[in-house]
């Protein structure tokens, strides 16, 4: 068995043929959405956060309100960028959140990628320490959540407090007990998912990564994902860990399907994400069902993984979304073995 979820970017606009036209649209639809994920069958309802931009921002008034408004589906994020977050309101937010939902979050954080402004985290009040990089900042704050996700008292109490103190130590309420070993880490490279393995966070890989070895993509992210458990296992974890790769994938089984993605690209290609790193954009899949079996059965990544986020193309609405869902889940993915 292999989960599936999809993953939103959440983008809205008011061009010709967007039917997520307002920032109210794209939260409320995000909801619905992934209501009608749950009733379909899926495993988890992710969504990219990206800041200064006409697209999802803040996660967890959203993650709240759908883990509310559902009972069975995993909710998640994919990814928050750690650069932009105070660990300790993260802790309490995510705790709240997870507890609302009953400890179904599965929170994928990262360094982020190329934002809408530069250096859009000094707007937010942070600034790298004295020889950091915005990357060293981010798994500084990295490593301040994983420890305070472990509840443990870390901050003296007042001696004369307004409200009685348990003994010892306190630590972030309200702490929700699991949720240190879901948070996942968005992984652009080999270095940094054996990074994430040492600190026995789950690994996230996206639809590009850092070019390191001229391979296609798939390739190259089931080796990234190979240098990952490798170094969790010499790190000696108790528990196994979750990978997961995010994919473009439509099963072309309607006219409609066909006019939206009929044409779409399908080859990697290779880009720069900032002035020094060449990356690998990973290929879509559009093509029948039985096409899409053979296909899939020869993505290394997807093999290796035991999650598969699908990206939704979010501005066509819910019940169009809900469709491409669908398809995955009755034509593809019982032949694959996946259900």
């Amino acid at each position: 068995m292999k989960k599936i979820g999809f993953l939103s970017f959440g983008h809205w606009s008011t061009g010709a043929g967007s039917r997520t036209r307002s920032a109210a649209d794209a939260l409320s639809q995000s909801i619905d959405l992934a209501v009608a994920a749950e009733e379909l069958g899926a495993d988890g309802a992710y969504f990219r956060v990206h800041h200064f931009a006409r697209q999802l921002a803040s996660p967890f008034p959203l993650l709240s309100a759908i883990g509310a408004r559902t009972s069975r589906i995993e909710i998640g994020t994919a990814v928050i960028d750690m650069r932009y977050e105070n660990p300790m309101y993260f802790a309490e937010d995510a705790g709240a959140a997870d507890l609302i939902s009953g400890g179904r979050l599965q929170l994928g954080i990262s360094r982020g990628s190329p934002e809408q402004v530069i250096d859009g985290w000094r707007y937010f009040g942070y600034e790298p320490a004295e020889g950091e990089s915005d990357a060293d900042m981010a798994r500084r704050h990295t490593e301040v959540l994983l420890a305070v996700l472990r509840g443990q008292g870390f901050a003296e109490p007042n001696p004369r407090p307004m409200f009685p103190n348990p003994p010892g130590l306190l630590r972030l309420e309200p702490h929700s007990e699991g949720l240190r070993e879901r948070i996942w880490w968005g992984s652009g490279s080999n270095a940094t998912s054996v990074w994430a393995a040492k600190l026995g966070m789950n690994l996230q890989s996206s639809t590009l990564k850092d070019d390191e070895s001229g391979e296609p993509l798939h390739i190259q992210q089931r080796k990234q994902i190979e240098a990952y458990r490798e170094a969790w296992r010499e790190a000696g974890h108790e528990r196994e860990p979750r990978v997961s790769v995010s994919r473009s994938i439509f099963a072309l089984t309607s006219d409609l399907d066909r006019a939206y993605f009929g044409n779409a690209d399908t080859d990697d290609h290779i880009g720069m994400i900032d002035e020094n790193t060449r990356a690998i954009f990973g290929r879509s899949y559009a093509a029948e069902p039985d096409v899409l079996v053979k296909q899939l059965a020869e993505d290394e990544a997807i093999q290796a993984a035991d999650t598969l986020l699908l990206t939704v193309p979010n501005q066509l609405g819910v019940d169009y979304n809900a469709h491409v869902l669908e398809s995955i889940l009755t034509h593809v993915a019982p032949e694959l073995g996946w259900r």
